[in-house]
């Protein structure tokens, strides 16, 4: 049993633009110091960043604006927190405590994700699914749901009948829809809008990609300041799961889906 949003669900859009907030970091920076949260919603979009880098309202608001549309913009960037800041001086070091499970992706999950893609790319618009065995639910805003029931004959198609969604319905919050993002796996923290340096970032990719090779559940822990982590060093970690993003095309890129 899984549950799968698309990139145009309100949460994912604030996955996004966190997403690519950090993008612009990295563009400042090779090992930028970020952490972004986004609440949006309604006409208004509230960002709080913490960063080691300068950012100024008119290129956070091109961000916004080419994401979410023309919305109330409303930004405050703080310096990153001089004690984790010197954590990282001279090494990169694990930037918190954190738990993680990277499970192995199962048939029904990677069946969803294919469906959700599918519909996706021909329906770019809010949406979420549900695959529960041979139950497939499918909430998917601005379509005709005829169309879809000729492609998903047994699905159940919008029950409540059709709608419209997005961020003018629904508001959106950075780091809400772990479940799709992450399938079976597990974490104490988000996946988006933050840098390498965060555990919840490269040590989830890293555990997750592990999964998947080895086909077997990987559990790990770490605390901050750690400098070594299953084995590997934290910044042998750190470059994994840069390979990792740089391969999918970015950070807004991962926001879109998360992990799979």
């Amino acid at each position: 049993m899984i549950e799968k949003v698309n990139p145009s669900h309100p949460d994912k859009v604030a996955d996004r633009i966190a997403g690519a907030l950090v993008d612009l970091a990295y563009v400042k920076s090779n090992n930028p110091k970020i952490a972004v949260e986004v609440l949006l919603g309604h006409g208004n979009c509230h960002i709080i960043i913490e960063t080691s880098e300068k950012f100024n309202k008119s290129e956070v608001e091109s961000i916004v604006r080419r994401i979410a549309g023309n919305m109330k913009l409303d930004l405050q960037v703080v310096k990153q927190d001089v004690y984790l800041a010197n954590n990282q001086i001279g090494k990169l070091r694990c930037g918190d405590n954190g738990i993680f499970k990277g499970v192995p992706l199962n048939k029904e999950e990677k069946k969803l994700s294919r469906i959700a893609r599918d519909i996706y790319r021909k329906y770019p618009y809010d949406g979420k699914y549900i695959l529960d065995k041979n139950k497939l639910i499918i909430c998917q805003s601005n379509c005709i749901s005829g169309d879809l029931k000729n492609t998903y004959k047994n699905a159940i198609i919008n029950p409540l009948g059709e709608w419209t969604g997005g961020i003018n319905v629904d508001s959106g919050a950075t780091n809400r829809k772990l479940g799709s993002d992450m399938a079976s796996s597990i974490t104490g923290g988000g996946l988006h809008g933050k840098d390498l340096s965060k555990a919840d970032v490269s040590i989830n990719i890293y555990a997750f990609l592990k999964a998947q090779k080895e086909n077997k559940t990987i559990k790990l822990s770490c605390a901050i300041g750690d400098e070594y982590v299953d084995g590997k060093t934290y910044e042998e970690i750190v470059e994994i799961a840069r390979e990792y993003i740089k391969m999918i095309g970015g950070f807004e890129e991962f926001a879109k889906w998360g992990l799979y």
